[in-house]
């Protein structure tokens, strides 16, 4: 699906992600993306730790690790205009920007699911979605393949998100001016 989604769950591709660290950034004890995201190469499911990761240490494999692994930094990392609560370990979510759709995804800790709605991050949440929206980006909220889009006045339950699922926004003029739809829709097989 377009919120970047495997089969059986979230599935990084650091090829379509910024792969550079802001200055002064580094992951340190930080280790949620091992745990939220499928690893197809390691047979790592998503929302469950990889068994090469020691929680808040890091990677067992660091020096071998899949390319997957190699290559992702999330969007705390890239973008250094986030404060320190907007940290993985301590959000307890890991945010990224879809490369196709330009959505930011916020993929949820499944042991911590309503962290999102705390604050300072609904809030936090909330503004982005209404910045993005200005330019038909939506918020995708994902709890394993659970999709919620976040927008400025609430929110919009999708359920569950399939790989062949795509999120679409589509605007409809009415007389009390433009609203914006949000759709759920299947892509028929063999197109992307």
């Amino acid at each position: 699906m377009s919120t970047g989604a495997g089969a059986s769950g979230p599935t990084i591709d650091p090829t379509q992600y910024a792969n550079l660290a802001a200055p002064g950034r580094d992951c340190g004890s930080c280790t949620l993306c091992c745990k939220v995201y499928e690893v197809p190469t390691l047979s790592k499911p998503a929302g469950k730790w990889c068994s090469h990761c020691t929680p808040g240490k890091g990677c067992g494999i660091w020096e071998t690790r899949p390319d997957h692994c190699r290559s992702f930094y999330c969007l705390w990392m890239t973008d250094a205009g986030f404060a320190a609560e907007w940290k993985p370990e301590r959000s307890r979510f890991v945010m990224t920007v879809d490369p196709f759709s330009r959505y930011l995804n916020v993929q949820v800790d499944p042991g911590h699911a309503k962290a999102w709605r705390q604050e300072p991050y609904y809030t936090g949440l909330k503004r982005m979605a209404a910045s993005l929206l200005r330019e038909e980006r939506l918020v995708v909220v994902l709890n394993g393949l659970h999709a919620t889009i976040l927008t400025a006045n609430g929110e919009v339950e999708l359920g569950v998100m399939g790989p062949d699922d795509r999120v679409q926004l589509k605007l409809r003029v009415t007389p009390n001016g433009p609203v914006y739809d949000i759709l759920k829709n299947r892509v028929p097989v063999g197109i992307g």
